[in-house]
């Protein structure tokens, strides 16, 4: 006898439906009393700005230890001036403080590390925010939550905090806000591109307060502190570029826009090209960040959502509509007839930049998020995404005294579809004066500058043993984007990218969305194989299909699908300037982008540290709005 199918729906599966009609019942059967339109908000008119005012003078000042490879660095609150000085402005920040070259300073950049490589530190982060939030913080993201404020959650996974699910079926419009989720700061900082162990690598729910209370996943080299965490850093990895940043669950786009960034440089006086670069005032580091201003002089920041009636104040991407390089807004920077060597940091939160000078100069490429290039490249024009850094060297030797150099830029936002920068004002970033002879010639570099990356071939990595299929995936509302995930998951499912130590990998991601995406890996240092165009529609199609046809956030573990049936065009090798390592790397709209990551120190040799204990490690969008937003994942080394 045939025995009939049961017609009972098994658990997951009616999680599964129920899940779907509740998210369509959210978001368009649920009467929500509709929130009169916010007026368009009155700020400083950027063109009013005087350009070239402020100036630059040298490179930021330098930490000091206060006892042999020990810092204490502190985050507090203070006015600086930001605007030009004919203005007459100060503006509230936060910001990193402590013992630098040039004594005591606290400023927005913070000061810098400068740290022999192969010497270990210990860093003493310490809270002392004890006011509110300056941003509206939302509290209907996943975020640090220290006040334990109670979620709204019907379903595991739906969103938390829901608005529309409250008894008026509104948001409460910031300012005030809601008042609770706006004390008790919650801060950690991460060392971005760092190879370090879990426990100081600053993970999203390691926060803490100046009054005690903690994530999750605190931890500290010292115990017993109750507004601190001490961190150590081994500095092992090749000599580079990197920087420290706020890294807060769900309010790291706030924390960095008040101020909370800062640049981490390693050095090698073993170093045979380090010998042969320009030094001391020759050498500035250049934080590349985008504001907007009140009149009174604060900071701006969106406080009303795209879908207000789910998530009241977060935005898929903040732009502001000036640009501030070294915390200061269309700076000078007088010059001499030599070369320098400029750091450059995009740290804003969702701008690209294109950047290029005025008098279509070349400049030179010679370092990128891991370390050296493979060789030196020759470039009119470079583009940069939130996260990267980039090491250039620019040869003025050849301007008369008198010129002046405007660095330019001119991508869009969002990237790459979005609106052109307006040449009046964010399409300019500062400007370069030539005002005496004299400095450093263009060095004799060698053809190959980074050891590490020798060879005939790109990538240098092994053949992986893994490969890991992984599509960014736009979840719409009814305003627009209401949240961008990794894979089709939240930050809250269970980890899937589970890494052996010491194996290769190669991480095939997939983007389907409008955006180009910085993705971000902590921990390791990877490289770029190759981009391809895919048949979007149609990939999505076979996705959803292999989903069981659920739309994200997925309840389920994703069910990879191999975007090879849907590649078309020519396969877009690296670009010679992407032949180095990278810990962030633009995926752009439309391409399947290939990553080797070989989870080991950057020399292929075991880590000096246990990569596989404490809470682990996380990669995500670095569009910090994005990041916020759950396009966030945590990930395991596992033995």
């Amino acid at each position: 006898m045939k025995k009939e199918k049961s017609s009972v729906l098994l658990p997951k599966d009616a999680i599964m439906i129920a899940f779907v009609f509740m998210m369509l019942f959210i978001l368009f059967v649920i009467p929500v009393t509709a929130a009169p339109p916010a007026p368009a908000p009155v700020l400083l008119n950027p063109k009013a700005i005087p350009k070239y005012e402020n100036q630059i003078t040298g490179p930021p000042p330098v930490y000091v230890p206060v006892s042999p490879n020990y810092y204490e660095v502190n985050v507090t609150n203070f006015t600086q001036r930001i605007l030009p000085p004919s203005m007459g402005l100060m503006t509230p920040v936060w910001g990193y403080g402590g013992q630098t070259t040039a004594g005591y300073v606290r400023n927005s950049p913070g000061p810098t590390f400068e740290i022999t490589r192969g010497t270990p530190v210990t860093v003493k982060w310490i809270n002392e925010l004890t006011g509110e939030h300056m941003f509206a913080v939302d509290p209907t993201l996943h975020w640090a939550n220290p006040n334990n404020l109670s979620n709204e959650q019907p379903m595991p996974g739906m969103f938390m905090f829901n608005c529309s699910l409250t008894p008026t079926g509104t948001c409460t419009p910031f300012p005030p806000g809601y008042a609770e989720a706006q004390k008790n700061v919650s801060i950690v900082t991460h060392v971005h591109g760092a190879e370090v162990q879990s426990t100081s690598d600053g993970h999203p729910d390691a926060w803490f307060t100046a009054n005690n209370l903690k994530g999750m996943a605190y931890n500290s080299e010292v115990g017993g502190l109750t507004n601190a965490a001490v961190y150590m850093y081994n500095n092992t990895q090749e000599p580079t570029t990197l920087w420290y940043h706020d890294h807060a669950l769900g309010i790291t786009r706030i924390n960095v826009m008040s101020g909370l960034a800062g640049f981490y440089l390693l050095k090698d006086p073993a170093d045979p090209v380090q010998a042969l670069l320009p030094s001391g005032t020759y050498e500035v580091p250049l934080a590349i960040q985008d504001r907007s201003f009140n009149p009174d002089g604060s900071f701006f920041f969106d406080t009303v959502g795209l879908n207000p009636t789910i998530h009241p104040y977060w935005t898929p991407e903040f732009f502001g509509n000036t640009i501030m390089v070294n915390g200061l807004v269309w700076p000078n920077m007088n010059v001499t007839q030599g070369t320098y060597r400029f750091r450059l940091l995009d740290g804003s939160n969702a701008r690209f930049y294109t950047m290029s000078f005025s008098n279509k100069m070349q400049f030179t490429q010679i370092g990128s998020d891991g370390g050296y290039l493979k060789s030196a490249v020759n470039l009119t024009e470079l583009t940069m995404a939130p996260g990267e850094r980039a090491d250039i060297l620019v040869d003025f030797s050849k301007l008369s005294i008198g010129t002046k150099v405007i660095l330019q830029n001119t991508a869009k936002a969002p990237s790459p579809a979005g609106t052109a920068a307006d040449p009046q004002t964010t399409g300019q970033i500062m400007q370069f004066t030539v005002t005496a002879a004299g400095g450093p010639p263009f060095p004799a570099l060698p053809v190959t500058l980074n050891p590490t990356l020798a060879g005939a071939t790109y990538p240098t990595l092994p053949a992986p043993t893994v490969t890991r299929i992984l599509t960014l995936q736009e979840v719409m509302g009814p305003g627009g984007p209401l949240e961008i995930l990794l894979d089709g998951q939240k930050w809250s499912a269970p980890i899937s990218e589970l890494p052996t130590l010491g194996t290769t990998e190669e991480w095939v991601i997939v983007n389907p969305t409008a955006d180009t995406h910085p993705i971000h890996l902590h921990l390791v240092q990877f490289q770029l194989v190759n981009r391809q165009a895919f048949q979007v529609k149609k990939y999505q199609t076979a996705w959803m299909a292999a989903q069981g046809g659920m739309m994200p956030p997925l309840m389920n573990p994703t069910v990879p699908v191999d975007p090879t049936p849907y590649l078309q065009g020519k396969i877009i090798l690296p670009t010679l300037n992407e032949q180095a390592w990278k810990d962030t790397i633009q995926m752009r709209p439309g391409e399947v982008t290939r990553i080797r990551v070989r989870f080991a120190a950057q020399d292929g040799t075991a880590f000096p540290f246990d990569a596989t204990s404490g809470p682990g490690y996380v990669w995500h969008c670095h569009i910090i709005d994005h990041e916020d937003n759950e396009m966030m994942r945590p990930y395991l080394v596992t033995p």
